[in-house]
């Protein structure tokens, strides 16, 4: 039976043995709620942003971007995706050079692809938390700040992410104008201006996902279910 919690992750897999790369996601792929592969680094930092995976597997040799040179620029865009290393090498340095980067875990080649599957289960729990489900049917990812509707990615402004991370860190109460003002804008903007950007965000969304609590300001909607 395949654990629910790992049919939410998005999986990247940086290989460019095709064969190998085949072979993995046959073996592991549908426990996922994505596979997607990258023939060499420079590929995969663009999937990457792309795709926003919740997880990383790579090789370290590949033509044009080494995974440990790639692993160095993921960790800049986000310190907090779990990076695995798949490699034939065994050198120290290379080990060192992967701990100093913050790879999470080392994987020799030839390796047992259920060990593999294992891992990422058990570091499945500390990424689940990072899903919310809202109102019809969007889920916001709270370590990328991306926002999805029906798994598709809703690209957001700036200023759009953090009118949705200001309703969420405030789950339990009713945001007014006056906080949305200082939390958007350094300047002093008209109370029509925050009405216009609320209905261009709804526009972009959906009018379910924010509540208008009349005279009082506006609430984020969840999914009950």
């Amino acid at each position: 039976m395949k654990n629910r919690a790992l049919r939410e992750l998005k999986i990247l897999l940086v290989e460019d043995e095709e064969n190998l790369a085949r072979l993995l996601k046959e073996a592991i792929g549908d426990n996922f709620h994505s596979f997607t592969v990258a023939k060499d680094g420079m590929e995969g930092i663009e999937l990457f942003k792309k795709n926003k995976p919740d997880i990383v597997i790579t090789d370290i040799m590949m033509p044009r971007l080494s995974g440990l040179d790639m692993a160095k620029e993921l960790k800049k865009t986000n310190p907090d995706t779990p990076i695995i290393i798949l490699s034939a090498f065994s050198e120290k340095e290379k080990l060192f050079s992967a701990i100093d980067i913050g790879i999470n875990k080392y994987f020799l080649k030839p390796f047992d692809t259920d060990e593999l599957l294992d891992y990422i289960r058990s570091i499945t729990p500390k990424l689940a938390n990072k899903f919310i489900k809202l109102n019809d049917g969007f889920v916001f990812n709270k370590t990328t700040n991306s926002l999805y509707k029906s798994d598709k990615y809703v690209p957001l402004s700036k200023n759009e992410t953090k009118f949705l991370s200001l309703l969420l860190n405030t789950k339990e109460r009713i945001i007014d104008d006056n906080l949305i003002k200082e939390s958007l804008w350094s300047e002093e903007v008209s109370d029509e201006r925050v009405r216009t950007f609320i209905r261009r965000f709804r526009a972009k969304t959906s009018k379910k996902l924010i509540k208008n609590v009349k005279g009082v300001g506006y609430q984020l909607a969840f999914n009950e279910n």
